[in-house]
């Protein structure tokens, strides 16, 4: 999550807060984006751009925050938060997240240690189905987990695959 929130920080730099316009289906898909260039890449084995899978999976985690926070706030016309608000936001839904993990650690013993980084990518897909539903029923479900509820999912799923692959470096120096 550190690598993750100083990517944010320094996008903040030189972009500012510009992603407060962006409503939440348009959030959603961009993390579709990212989630499907990872598949393609596991698929394939292959990047023409030259970037892996790592960086694009910590691009999920920070679109899952921006699109937690503007379930929150809503969309703005106008970039209308500081710096230092959007880093303040950032903490609170990465703390938020963290916590949901540390739950679902306890209660299904780390499983998601013995996973494959591409089932991750295959649920943060499925996520992102559920939440393009739920965003095609205004936000409504009748027994389902709502869209915040997914986009901590995904930011979770995303996190594991960072830690796995890490983890799979470190081991091969």
């Amino acid at each position: 999550m550190e690598g993750c929130r100083e990517i944010f920080s320094k996008k903040l730099k030189d972009y500012g807060a510009a992603w407060r316009i962006m409503r939440s289906p348009s959030v959603t898909d961009q993390i579709f984006i990212k989630a499907n260039r990872i598949r393609s890449l596991e698929t394939k084995g292959v990047s023409l751009v030259g970037e892996g899978v790592f960086p694009e999976f910590q691009a999920i985690v920070n679109y899952g925050i921006v699109g937690l926070i503007q379930l929150e706030r809503g969309y703005a016309d106008t970039e209308d938060m500081t710096a230092e608000q959007a880093l303040a936001e950032y903490d609170k839904h990465a703390q938020a997240a963290l916590e949901l993990m540390l739950r679902k650690n306890h209660d299904y013993d780390e499983a998601w240690r013995s996973m494959r980084v591409s089932s991750y990518t295959d649920l943060i897909l499925m996520k992102l189905f559920r939440t393009k539903q739920i965003e095609g029923n205004n936000g409504n479900t009748l027994i389902s987990e709502g869209i915040d509820a997914n986009y901590l999912d995904m930011i979770n799923y995303s996190v594991f695959a960072i830690i796995k692959l890490t983890e799979a470096n470190e081991s091969e120096k």
